[in-house]
C-alpha cells in the first residue's frame, strides 16, 4: 500500500495474519481469496443492506446486546429478514473467530444484504433467494498515533441529511454520502470530514461521532442527524455517572473552533483526539477530559467482558 501520509480513525497496525483470514459467507468459511458474492447481489448493485462493527476482547464481543439492538432495529426498518436471531449471529461469529484462531484485538464487520436479485433492477421483490450474510474479522489494533497526535478535520459542504431522505442512524451499505464527504476533506488537505446537519450545526464526521469539550463540559450533537453510535452513547453515559457535565445540543463552528478539546468516538478507535479543524488548532494539545474518558471507557469494556458468560 502506498503511504499517502494521511491518517484515519481506522488506522491499524500492519498484521501479516490478515492476508490469510477466513471469511464467513452464507454459512461457509472461506479463505479471503475465495470469498465471493454474486454481481447480482443487492448489496453490490444498490447498497441494499446493513452492517455492524464490533470488537473482540478476550474471546468476547464488547457491548454485544447494544450492537444487536442497533443491527436488528436497522434491518427491521428496511424490512430485511436476517434469516437468524441473535443466538444465530453469535454462533456465526464464534465459528468465524474459531476458524481464524482469534480471541483479542479483533475487529468484525457483520454485513447482511437483501440477497441475490433475479434481475438487475431496484425493486426489493427481485431479491428472492434470501439474505446474503458475510462476516469479516481482522486482527486489528489501533495505531498509537491516533491517541497522541490526533487527526485533522475539514468542514465539508456535504451534510448529514434529513431522516426522511436517508436516516443517518442506519448503518447502511449505501455510504456514498460519507464517501463524498471524505473526498472533500481529502481535497482540503485534512484526514477526515466534519459534517454539518441540514441546519448548519456541527454534527458528525464521515466515519465517527463528534464531541467537543468547553470549560470542563462535554458537548455533542442532538443526535437527530448522526449515526446511533454505541460508543457515543457509552461516552454520554460515562459522563453522567462520573459527574462530567454532558450536553446533547446544537452548536456551531464558532463554539467548535474555540473548544478546549475535541474527540471522535467509534467502535474501532474508541476515543480519538482531534488536533485541528479547518487548519485551526483545537485547544493547547492538553486533553485531560478526553484522556479521562478514554480510561473510563477501557474500564467499562473490562467490566462488560468480565460480566459475560464464557461462550
Amino acid at each position: 500500500m502506498t503511504d499517502t501520509g494521511k491518517k484515519t480513525t481506522h488506522d491499524a497496525e500492519e498484521d501479516a495474519r490478515n492476508r490469510d483470514i477466513r471469511i464467513y459467507v452464507n454459512g461457509e468459511i472461506l479463505h479471503r481469496d475465495e470469498a465471493r458474492i454474486s454481481v447480482y447481489d443487492s448489496g453490490f448493485m444498490l447498497g441494499d443492506g446493513m452492517w455492524e462493527g464490533m470488537r473482540l476482547y478476550d474471546g468476547k464481543w464488547a457491548f454485544f446486546d447494544d450492537h444487536m439492538d442497533r443491527f436488528f432495529g436497522a434491518c427491521k426498518t428496511i424490512s430485511l429478514d436476517v434469516g437468524m436471531d441473535r443466538d444465530g449471529i453469535r454462533a456465526a461469529l464464534k465459528r468465524t473467530a474459531d476458524a481464524n484462531g482469534m480471541t483479542h484485538d479483533v475487529h468484525c464487520r457483520l454485513m447482511v444484504t437483501r440477497g441475490v436479485k433475479a434481475k438487475p433492477f431496484q425493486h426489493p421483490s427481485l431479491s428472492r433467494s434470501g439474505p446474503t450474510v458475510v462476516i469479516i474479522m481482522e486482527h486489528s489494533k489501533p495505531v498509537d498515533h491516533l491517541a497522541g497526535a490526533g487527526i485533522t478535520l475539514a468542514t465539508v459542504p456535504q451534510v448529514r441529511g434529513l431522516p426522511m431522505s436517508q436516516d443517518a442512524k442506519l448503518n447502511s451499505h449505501s455510504k456514498l454520502n460519507c464517501v463524498i464527504a471524505c473526498l472533500q476533506a481529502e481535497a482540503a488537505g485534512a484526514d477526515e470530514a466534519l459534517m454539518l446537519d441540514p441546519h448548519g450545526f456541527v454534527n458528525t464526521t464521515n466515519a465517527c461521532n463528534f464531541f467537543i469539550v468547553r470549560k470542563g463540559e462535554v458537548w455533542t450533537s442532538t443526535g437527530d442527524y448522526c449515526m446511533a453510535g454505541v460508543t457515543r452513547q457509552k461516552v454520554i453515559d460515562l459522563c453522567r455517572t462520573n459527574a462530567i457535565p454532558v450536553y446533547e445540543k446544537n452548536f456551531s463552528l464558532y463554539e467548535t473552533y474555540s473548544a478546549d478539546e475535541a474527540f471522535l468516538t467509534g467502535t474501532f478507535g474508541a476515543q480519538t483526539r482531534v488536533a485541528s479543524i479547518d487548519g485551526k488548532p483545537i485547544g493547547t494539545g492538553d486533553t485531560p477530559v478526553t484522556t479521562r474518558l478514554r480510561e473510563l471507557y477501557k474500564q467499562l469494556i473490562a467490566r462488560d467482558i468480565a460480566a459475560q458468560a464464557d461462550p
